[in-house]
């Protein structure tokens, strides 16, 4: 099964703007930005086209901008060096965090509170699974990388699932041989083509989290020929991340929800 994230994408973004209807008010997303390369330009682009797909007002400022008109707040990363990443996501008020940046919203996920919000990312994971019902109790995962997007969360998510979860990097001492008994793997690495298809065994799910470029084009951590030895395979592009974006919109909206009814 190759997972089309595009299409998935499209139907979350459909029921959150069906949401946004019933709330008499556009909500307002900000995004924060301290970084106009090209990409972060065209990343805000995306998320520009995707908040109005989910019946949002997207707008940016600037570092140090009022988060008072903001109904639910982004920071776009990556952060120039010598700004404090971890400063800048804890100013995030929680009622306003949709991307779970701040360590107030970390804390809640990692406690697994019924009201917390869970990092885009994995929330692209867990409707992944649900559409292709994995079971993931009892299962082995893997998580290659432990950064703070996609890794970290991931593994923890995992393992609140009751996953025997195992993080590892291309160091890793047995590295392949981690990978070739896995039931699940979640990729973060964000190296092209790490995994091979001799890598990983038959009926496993494999679900790429990691973009680069590659000769110009933007490719995953998966060399492509490894869906025909998966039960579940997701692309780049056009499996998690364009999902992952909905699922952003998805939590501002709860969370926008969560203000109005409190």
């Amino acid at each position: 099964m190759i997972i089309d994230g595009r299409t998935m994408a499209s139907e979350v973004l459909a029921r959150t703007k069906a949401r946004s209807i019933t709330l008499g008010k556009t909500p307002r997303i900000l995004a924060i930005v301290a970084n106009e390369t090209p990409a972060t330009k065209s990343y805000l682009a995306i998320k520009a086209k995707r908040a109005a797909d989910a019946g949002c007002a997207f707008e940016t400022g600037a570092l140090g901008a009022s988060f008072t008109r903001a109904d639910a707040v982004i920071i776009q990363l990556p952060l120039p060096s010598g700004v404090d990443q971890r400063e800048v996501c804890d100013s995030i008020p929680l009622e306003k965090d949709a991307d779970v940046l701040s360590d107030a919203a970390r804390q809640k996920f990692a406690r697994g509170d019924t009201d917390a919000c869970v990092p885009p990312v994995v929330g692209a994971v867990q409707k992944i699974l649900e559409f292709g019902k994995i079971e993931i109790e009892g299962k082995k995962a893997v998580v290659i990388g432990r950064g703070f997007l996609v890794g970290a969360p991931a593994a923890m998510w995992l393992a609140q699932q009751g996953a025997s979860v195992t993080v590892v990097n291309r160091s890793t001492q047995d590295f392949i041989e981690t990978l070739r008994d896995a039931d699940i793997i979640i990729s973060g690495a964000g190296t092209p083509h790490l995994i091979s298809p001799d890598m990983i065994k038959k009926g496993v799910v494999l679900i790429d989290a990691g973009t680069s470029e590659s000769n110009g084009e933007i490719v995953g951590d998966a060399d492509p020929a490894c869906a025909a030895k998966c039960s579940l395979f997701t692309p780049v592009p056009g499996g998690i991340g364009p999902l992952a974006v909905a699922c952003l919109f998805e939590n501002a909206m709860t969370l926008v929800e969560r203000a109005i009814h409190t």
